[in-house]
């Protein structure tokens, strides 16, 4: 077993490819484990590896993306009917493969009453994981950025029941820098068992976005309140799975219910800097903002 190498799923996701290049700027060995090998951040003269998997339900190609490695950063499925079912197959393959700890992309208020139905679905791999025997760390990550950004329709409105409800979206660089941290820590049983709730600066309501939104982009960007059933039917041409079209009208009434206000010093305690803010996410990622323009 390589006591230094550090194992990361999801590579070439927007949480996952961020982690890699922090983490070969920091010297350390790992594997990035990707579905194909052109998706794998290109880190040359590093201590990289590339793993290949069609996904978590591949016991076998998992095992072996595992083997080795003693620390696994493991970021959450996609979202989908079974993702709970990947995901225990993920852990088990991780314990099968002899791996001690996991650091696992969770999300903020995992529970088994969460309005959100994914915070659901990730409080069942916790709990999972908390059975396997593995050292754990859970980074419980709120709604990014972008989702926020991206709830916003081509019509220029951004509707859902939400209410007056906050959210305190954070940034994917954020939360790499988080798990950067975590994983290289010289002290790393210090964040054994620990769930830390991953969070921007400060909540903002659906229509402050909405705002913040209208001045970048130069166009009337507006938030509609809807109840839960006009959220359904408004949804109900959007040819959809029922889990999908839940998982997008729970997130809008957990922000609603309050569940996703809460601030976390986390970023900067962990990572040395402040957390960005909405307008500081817009301000370094135009890019991800440019259909909106006017």
């Amino acid at each position: 077993m390589d006591d230094e190498l550090i194992v990361v799923t999801g590579a070439s996701g927007r949480v996952g490819r961020r982690l890699a290049v922090r983490l070969a700027a920091e010297g350390a060995h790992q594997r990035l484990v990707v579905r194909a090998p052109d998706r794998a951040p290109e880190l040359p003269g590093t201590e990289t590896e590339v793993a290949l998997s069609p996904g978590y339900q591949d016991v076998a190609s998992m095992r072996a993306a595992f083997a080795g490695a003693r620390t696994v950063f493991l970021v959450s499925g996609r979202e989908s009917a079974h993702r709970v079912d990947e995901h225990r197959a993920a852990v088990d393959a991780a314990v099968d493969a002899g791996v001690e700890r996991v650091v696992y992309l969770s999300f903020m208020g995992a529970a088994p009453d969460a309005t959100f139905t994914f915070a659901r679905d990730h409080w069942v791999t916790e709990e999972h994981i908390r059975a396997s025997g593995l050292r754990f760390t859970f980074l419980r990550d709120c709604l990014y950025h972008d989702a926020i950004m991206r709830f916003v329709g081509e019509d220029g409105v951004l509707r859902g029941p939400a209410g007056d409800g906050r959210v305190a979206a954070v940034a994917h660089d954020d939360v790499a820098d988080v798990a950067t941290a975590v994983l290289l820590d010289e002290r790393a049983h210090d964040h054994d068992g620990q769930a830390y709730d991953v969070t921007g600066p400060a909540a903002y309501s659906l229509a402050e976005a909405a705002e913040v939104l209208s001045r970048a982009t130069g166009r009337a960007i507006t938030y509609v309140p809807e109840t839960l059933e006009e959220a359904y039917a408004s949804r109900a041409g959007y040819d959809a799975e029922p889990w999908e079209v839940e998982g997008w009208v729970s997130s809008y009434a957990a922000i609603g219910a309050g569940e996703l206000a809460a601030t976390s010093p986390t970023v900067r305690r962990l990572s040395g800097r402040p957390a960005q803010s909405f307008e500081q996410w817009l301000t370094v990622n135009p890019q991800e903002w440019a259909h909106l323009r006017a």
